[in-house]
């Protein structure tokens, strides 16, 4: 079983809406899924209870960080969201448990701020050295016209790990979200949308090795 955690050390960064919409699309593409919350605050479980039984099912994994737990049987994806402040040895304990990590991080400075330490420590981590587990960041509620997200695409090149997208803000994931669903549940998703999805869901199936020497080359044209 595959196992992706999502994670960053500040809440509000949009772990919970990147766990629920990725555990999704492994559903709607036919992979048998269970989503993990680590979180107090148990937004992807409270997003799950909400589900349409109409819509490509997606299991509940009562979890906590040993992961001692085992996962429903028969999944073959697990997604895992993680709680704000996740580090030391919580973190190092996931890290040999997972295969991918995603980090969102939003055009916030305190954001920027938080996620600066956690790719330092990150980096320290054996698992992460040795690209057991492949490491990628993706931009939450980004702007790319904005001063803000061009501060956010700036500030990141100076950690050596792949930014594979940016997610922009916008209504309908608030809509999807209250309603149990996601952008992938619908038929209905702008085109706009599926673009920007694509990059992450393509790093997510490439080989670690491979897999973070990427970076998507409309961002890398953004940053120049």
């Amino acid at each position: 079983m595959r196992k992706i955690m999502v994670a960053n050390p500040k809440g509000g960064s949009g772990k919970s809406s990147l766990a629920i919409h990725l555990a999704s699309w492994f559903a709607q593409n036919g992979n048998p899924v269970c989503l993990g919350d680590l979180d107090r605050q148990q937004s992807s479980r409270q997003w799950l209870a909400q589900r349409p039984l109409s819509l490509r099912p997606i299991k509940p994994w009562d979890i906590d960080e040993t992961l001692q737990e085992p996962a429903p049987a028969g999944c073959a994806i697990a997604i895992i969201d993680t709680p704000a402040g996740l580090h030391g040895k919580s973190l190092k304990r996931l890290l040999a448990e997972v295969d991918r990590v995603v980090v969102p991080v939003t055009p916030s400075r305190f954001d920027m701020l938080a996620s600066s330490d956690f790719f330092d420590e990150l980096a320290q981590i054996k698992a992460v050295r040795k690209e057991r587990v492949g490491v990628a960041i993706v931009g939450m509620r980004v702007d790319l016209r904005t001063q803000a997200s061009q501060q956010l695409l700036e500030f990141l090149q100076q950690f050596e790990l792949p930014l594979v997208t940016c997610i922009r803000h916008a209504q309908r994931y608030v809509q999807a979200v209250e309603s149990g669903s996601t952008l992938f549940d619908s038929n209905e998703t702008a085109a706009q949308d599926r673009r920007q999805w694509q990059p992450l869901l393509e790093w997510l199936q490439k080989p670690c090795s491979t897999a973070q020497r990427l970076a998507t080359p409309e961002i890398r044209r953004v940053q120049r």
